[in-house]
């Protein structure tokens, strides 16, 4: 998929753990975790709002593309 997930990289850098952070934007760990490995279809803006805002960063720190 074209699309790179950074959040076990911005997570490292806040210090942040997975469950950490699940528990913070509301959603579960399974769901942080599909997010987390790119198996993760769609997510919602205020998903990725909640995200941000509870690591302080940009959607593009965590979301890249890359053509294959």
């Amino acid at each position: 998929m074209p699309i790179i997930i950074n959040l076990d990289q911005v997570l490292a850098e806040r210090n942040m753990k997975s469950k950490e952070l699940a528990e913070i934007v509301g959603i579960t760990e399974a769901n942080l975790s599909i997010l987390k490995s790119g198996k993760a279809k769609a997510v919602r803006f205020s998903t990725l709002e909640a995200i941000c805002k509870a690591l302080d960063c940009q959607p593009g720190d965590i979301l890249a593309y890359s053509e294959d």
